[in-house]
């Protein structure tokens, strides 16, 4: 089965700030990866993250975080693993998941 990738608006917004055109270019091929298997991709996800999973992009860097919905892809976060850091992918991404902005966008 296909999958349609969904990039949630946050999402699009921390890819935009990538200032490295490959780094960004990588990262978006990566996420095009996705629409096959992507339950079998990455790796899943526990604790307050549970039911997402987590992917690695760019020389092992970057993640790229995201939920496997009945229909779609949601990828609702991307950015560097600094772990202890407050800009870490983790960090925010747990911050969208209690601000209810890792689902996907209504149409």
């Amino acid at each position: 089965m296909i999958y349609p990738i969904i990039l949630s608006p946050v999402a699009r917004k921390m890819l935009a700030r990538i200032a490295d055109r490959r780094v960004c270019e990588s990262i978006r091929d990566r996420i095009d990866g996705l629409v096959q298997d992507p339950d079998k991709q990455g790796k899943p996800l526990v604790g307050e993250f549970a039911g997402c999973r987590s992917i690695r992009a760019v020389g092992q860097r970057y993640r790229i975080i995201y939920k496997v919905e009945e229909q779609a892809v949601v990828v609702f976060a991307v950015g560097i693993r600094k772990q202890g850091s407050r800009r870490d992918v983790y960090s925010l991404a747990r911050k969208l998941l209690r601000l209810g902005l890792s689902a996907a966008p209504r149409r």
